[in-house]
């Protein structure tokens, strides 16, 4: 940990959704280079969390802090500007477009000179760098002229964490990031994961694998019915005791 004000802090998040309280005055905090694996059973308010987290959803109340000041995350465009990136389950890639394309949507590169204020793009530059960028996480991917649409589970996750890991600068959260992989490939992210903490880049990881929790998380935070009941030190815990503060057996444990 680099730093005792936490890169990114959230206090007393609530968010119903009609009679349904998602976040219930929930807590959260990640310090920059560290890696805080969020778990929780089914909903216990972590994708929502996630969301409010990364500009994708609108709170009811509470407060979010950014490097110590408050911010007001109201888009992903802002999250990203702060240098939040976000890989949820769905990947939120564009099928018809190539691995270069889905890397740089957005951010694209113009072509040096007239023809980038014509409006024409450097797709030789952002092919050389989103192809640096998969060897980088281990992620063999097929073809770089290919739309995604049409190519594994297991290769547009990899592009899709290739992209936000490329791009973040405060915090990275990854949700359920090795659910579609292969041991090799899984090993590679949770490689990668070391490598983005150890740049000083804070990684929420969003997992319900305890041992890969348990083996690349800093700390460990709970979250049940929306709140965050517990945290504990990833080194002093063990999958019995996580699996019982799920479930409520240890509320208020480690916490």
């Amino acid at each position: 940990m680099t730093s005792t004000i936490p890169i990114l802090e959230a206090r007393g998040l609530t968010r119903s959704f009609g009679a349904v309280r998602a976040l219930d005055h929930v807590d959260f905090d990640i310090n920059a280079g560290e890696v805080v694996a969020l778990i929780g059973d089914n909903g216990a308010g972590k994708s929502t969390l996630v969301k409010a987290l990364s500009g994708n959803l609108a709170l009811d109340s509470g407060e979010i802090r950014y490097a110590g000041g408050v911010v007001d995350l109201n888009s992903t465009t802002a999250a990203s500007k702060l240098g939040i990136e976000t890989v949820f389950q769905d990947l939120a890639l564009a099928p018809h477009l190539n691995p270069a394309q889905n890397m740089f949507l957005g951010r694209e590169i113009p072509a040096p000179g007239v023809l980038g204020k014509l409006g024409f793009l450097d797709t030789k530059a952002m092919r050389l760098r989103s192809k640096a960028a998969f060897d980088d996480l281990g992620a063999t991917v097929r073809s770089m002229t290919d739309p995604v649409g049409g190519m594994s589970g297991g290769q547009r996750q990899a592009i899709a964490i290739a992209r936000a890991v490329a791009w973040a600068k405060g915090v990275i959260f990854l949700d359920e990031p090795t659910a579609a992989l292969g041991v090799v490939q899984t090993k590679n992210v949770l490689e990668t994961i070391r490598r983005v903490r150890d740049k000083g880049v804070g990684v929420v990881f969003i997992s319900h694998n305890m041992p890969n929790v348990i083996e690349v998380a800093d700390r460990v935070q709970v979250l049940r019915l929306g709140r965050r009941i517990a945290t504990f030190e990833a080194k002093k815990t063990n999958m019995e005791e996580l699996v019982a503060a799920m479930t409520g057996a240890l509320d208020g444990a480690g916490a």
